[in-house]
């Protein structure tokens, strides 16, 4: 039998490598394999640190005599999640027409033509508590596939065209200051007032949705989204040895983690914290530590050797040779230096990464730290080697400078681009803005055509689109921003450097459209809320140009994320931006050889300023 994942990129997909299943990794030769034997295909879903993904490999997948009835009556595909989210999207989004308990490991059963037609998630290796054995899923499937031939592909057919009928939307205007408020009213009601937060349990950060409550500049907002991050803080979803954040709690009360720390989760909260910091200055040396412990973990944890940050680490370890989810952060800083810590998953994922470089920059510029800063621009330089393909295609995952054959998402381009531009604003570099206008103006090119402003260049996962089983597009969000969410901010981004009307209109346009979903699910929506507070706004942009090192105008400038975009820079660079075509720049020198101040609103600037508390005064006014 063939060893077909030994050599993935994926860790998930070689932890899976010595199993006895015939396991074949995604691609268009499983199904024409399943196509000349007839037979139905399994495809298995999960990550690298998923507990119930493991348990079910050493429960079923290891077992030689379940293996081998598989491999005699099925094909087998096994998927890493992260690798392939379309993939994984459009699965889920199919599994739910079988079972409402989704979640990960995802087994699906499909047609030789990818077409679900039976679904769910973990299954024991016997019958337990009222759930049937694995063994007893597939002798059931096996049975339907030959004694209801047709009625199974009927199915699997409907499916399919249900799938293609999905998301459609509409609108055309993005939704007011009374809608916003109504939004904000719905989160009000559905927070947990007793331990913070929103719901029961599990419960999750639900970071997209405190961004919103962080952009809508609301009262109420900005204190229901302290209050969450506050008892965040305080809980054991926070590990105060490390300092990274636990991907969620199981129970109501923060306490009894799941114990993998995920790079979006960490990465966007890190920019939540320092959000809060900035609108709520009062809060700042509270807050520091939280900052501090967040940015610590990036990049003594996750941060690679090559520059690029990894997806996740564990939940499990070995603690005392016993292999347990967890345990290891249970002990105190003492006791963990005597173990091995949880294993990471080194994969580097171009959106993932995106928002790592995003935070990090804006956490360094705001509090002036260098090697923050520093280490965004080796995540980015790491990207730009790696993942940045030919005609500004780009890369999905990467290992050890080993390059995935996974398509490119949008939320890949619309994450790194959005990070390029914060990146280069903050570190006057104008060669990522560059690369990211590039990246924005491929999707726009691919998107002519669609019926959004933005698409992926070179099309959607070819497979998928193959069987017909390409998701609409959608901008619901569950723990990071959508793809379409992510390429409006970044196009958003470009506009304010460069005034290019087209790059607005296109972040506009793509928001409406979703106004009116967004505003009756807003815990569906969170970042696509907070991008649409942005838009609602005058464009604003603030530019300091000059010796910058230890100026006061430039602190000043610092502490206002609340801006549309802000850039600290050297003559110099402010010159380079503008030859590469970035309007906002143009001109902008130091006056009198002082460190300089441009604040403008829809490109039209107030007269430059020098003296840090007329720039204080001036923000303050709005």
């Amino acid at each position: 039998m063939p060893n077909r994942l030994v050599d993935a990129v994926s860790p998930y997909l070689r932890s899976h490598a010595d199993n006895p299943v015939d396991w074949w990794q995604w691609g268009a030769e499983p199904f024409a394999e399943a196509k000349q034997r007839q037979v139905p295909v399994l495809v298995s879903i999960g990550y690298s640190t998923c507990h119930w993904c493991h348990v079910m490999a050493r429960e079923s997948f290891s077992d030689p005599e379940l293996a081998k009835f598989m491999n005699e009556n099925f094909v087998a595909i096994k998927v890493d999640r992260e690798e392939y989210p379309d993939v994984d999207s459009s699965y889920l989004a199919a599994a739910g027409a079988f079972t409402d308990n989704l979640g990960w490991p995802l087994n699906v059963f499909v047609t030789p033509e990818g077409r679900a037609f039976f679904a769910g998630t973990y299954w024991p290796p016997q019958p337990s508590g009222g759930h049937p054995a694995f063994r007893q899923i597939l002798q059931a499937v096996l049975n339907a596939w030959h004694d209801r031939r047709e009625a199974v592909e009927s199915n699997a057919a409907s499916v399919t065209e249900a799938l293609a009928k999905s998301g459609h939307h509409a609108g055309s205007e993005l939704p007011d200051a009374a809608a916003i408020g109504t939004a904000i009213g719905q989160l009000i009601s559905s927070e947990d007032p007793e331990y913070g937060g929103f719901g029961t349990a599990p419960k999750f950060p639900m970071v997209p949705v405190l961004d919103f409550l962080l952009a809508s500049g609301h009262p109420d907002a900005l204190a229901l989204a302290d209050r969450s991050l506050t008892a965040m803080a305080a809980s054991r979803l926070r590990d105060d040895v490390e300092g990274g954040f636990f991907r969620y709690s199981t129970q109501r009360d923060w306490t009894d983690p799941h114990y993998e720390r995920m790079l979006y989760d960490n990465a966007q909260l890190l920019t939540a914290y320092v959000r809060l910091s900035v609108r709520m200055p009062e809060r700042a040396d509270t807050l520091a530590p939280i900052i501090e412990g967040i940015a610590g973990y990036l990049l003594t944890t996750l941060r690679l050797s090559d520059g690029g940050f990894a997806s996740a680490q564990d939940s499990e370890s070995t603690v005392d040779g016993q292999r347990v989810e967890g345990g290891y952060y249970k002990l105190d800083a003492l006791a963990r230096s005597a173990q091995a810590p949880p294993a990471i998953d080194e994969k580097v994922l171009t959106g993932w990464n995106g928002l790592a470089i995003d935070a990090l920059a804006l956490a360094g510029f705001v509090h002036d730290r260098a090697e923050w800063m520093d280490a965004a621009r080796g995540a980015a330089d790491y990207l730009i080697a790696h993942h940045l393909l030919a005609d500004a295609r780009l890369a999905r995952a990467s290992i050890g400078q080993r390059v995935s054959t996974a398509s490119a998402t949008l939320e890949d381009y619309g994450l790194l681009s959005a990070g390029l531009l914060r990146l280069a604003a903050v570190t006057g570099d104008a060669h990522y803005a560059s690369i990211a206008s590039t990246l924005v103006d491929a999707a726009m090119a691919a998107g002519e055509s669609g019926p959004f402003p933005f698409a992926v260049p070179g099309g959607a996962d070819p497979v998928l689109a193959g069987q017909g089983m390409v998701l609409p597009a959608d901008l619901s969000e569950g723990a990071y921003p959508s793809g379409l969410t992510a390429m409006s901010a970044a196009a958003q981004r470009l506009y304010l450097l460069t005034g290019h009307a087209p790059y607005r209109d296109a972040a506009i346009r793509t928001m409406a459209a979703f106004a009116s979903t967004a505003i009756g699910r807003p815990i569906s929506f969170g970042a696509a809320l907070a991008q649409m507070c942005r838009l609602t706004r005058p464009s604003s942009q603030l530019v300091v140009v000059g010796e910058i090192q230890d100026s006061a105008v430039a602190s000043v400038a610092r502490r206002r994320d609340d801006v549309g975009i802000t850039s600290v820079l050297t003559t110099d660079q402010a010159r380079a931006f503008a030859a590469a075509g970035f309007e906002l720049f143009e001109g902008r020198t130091a006056q009198g050889g002082a460190p300089t101040a441009y604040l403008c609103r829809d490109f039209v600037c107030r007269l430059p300023l020098t003296d840090p508390d007329a720039l204080a005064t001036e923000l303050a006014a709005g």
